[in-house]
Order: structure tokens, then C-alpha cells, then sequence
């Protein structure tokens, strides 16, 4: 279980980690997405902060505070629900794999540290 729980919770570090990385630098997929969901510029950098914070609450959890782990791994799950819900309420669907794989990560990694190591 803890093999499983390790590459989920790295894919999950990985994707999340590459996001907000992305969002720092304003790339243009980035803003072409955010503009087709109507989300404001200026809110792009603190889209990046909550991934960044999420990917490394996943990665202190991985390294033995199991509480920050899980607390990280919820957030991101919260998160990316949002986005998914606003994805579907502006009707931007042809790209909604991204935040739906996102979300599955973040939950697969949340249910697994929750399971225990």
C-alpha cells in the first residue's frame, strides 16, 4: 500500500508542483484557460500559491507529518472540485481533463493517506 501511496502522492507533487510553477509564469496556456473560465488575471498568482502550498503539504506528508499530508491533500481536492465546477458552469469542457485528473490525483492521495501508511 505504501508503493501506491508513494507514486500517487509523487505524480500528485509533480503535477501540482508544475502548475503553480506555470501560474507563477503567467504561460499562455495558463492565461488562455483562465480567460476562457472568466477568472481574473490577478488571481493567478494565488492559484499558483494554493497548488505550490498543496504539492509541498503533499510531499512534508510524505516525509512523516501524516496530518499535513492529509490537510494538504484535502485542499487540493477542494480546489480542484471548484475548478471543475466552474469549468462545467462556463461551459469550457474541451479541456476538463486537466482539472478532473488533477482532482483525481489530489483524492487518490488524500483517500490513500487516510488509509494509512
Amino acid at each position: 500500500m505504501f508503493i501506491t501511496y508513494l507514486v500517487v502522492a509523487v505524480v500528485t507533487i509533480a503535477i501540482n508542483g508544475g502548475m503553480a510553477i506555470a501560474d507563477f509564469a503567467r504561460a499562455d496556456f495558463v492565461l488562455a484557460n483562465s480567460a476562457a473560465v472568466r477568472f481574473p488575471r490577478s488571481l493567478i498568482p494565488v492559484a499558483g500559491a494554493l497548488k505550490g502550498a498543496g504539492a509541498l503539504g503533499v510531499l512534508i506528508g510524505l516525509l512523516g507529518a501524516r496530518p499535513i499530508g492529509i490537510a494538504a491533500a484535502l485542499g487540493l481536492v477542494l480546489y480542484f472540485a471548484i475548478a471543475l465546477v466552474v469549468h462545467v458552469r462556463t461551459g469550457v469542457i474541451r479541456n476538463i481533463a486537466f482539472p478532473g485528473a488533477y482532482f483525481a490525483f489530489a483524492a487518490a492521495t488524500l483517500a490513500l493517506a487516510v488509509a494509512g501508511r
